[in-house]
């Protein structure tokens, strides 16, 4: 459905993830490190919220219903995020 981010003709070759990757195992570690620590910090943040709104019990029951409900979505936001994280890492790097 969302192939324009697996074309493999394109000139970075290959998915948001697999470019991520990359990225991370391959950039300056400090820069890799701050994005990490970013990407944790905004994870932190959403369970907390999560965790006031349905309780601790109640994080991962939600957490499962919205991946089965919106897996699409998900994928999709997934593969922004990856994108963003890597424009994050590449841009400090200049």
């Amino acid at each position: 459905m969302y192939n324009l981010f697996e074309d493999e003709d394109d000139i970075f070759q290959g998915s948001p993830k697999s470019k991520f990757l990359d990225i991370v195992f391959n950039a300056n570690r400090d820069l890799v490190h701050n994005e990490l620590e970013r990407l944790m910090t905004r994870m932190a943040a959403m369970e907390l919220l999560l965790q006031e709104a349905h309780g601790e019990e109640g994080i991962d029951r939600v957490i499962q219903n919205v991946q089965f409900e919106r897996a699409d979505e998900i994928d999709m936001m997934a593969k922004n995020l990856y994108i963003i994280s890597v424009g994050n890492v590449l841009t400090q790097n200049e």
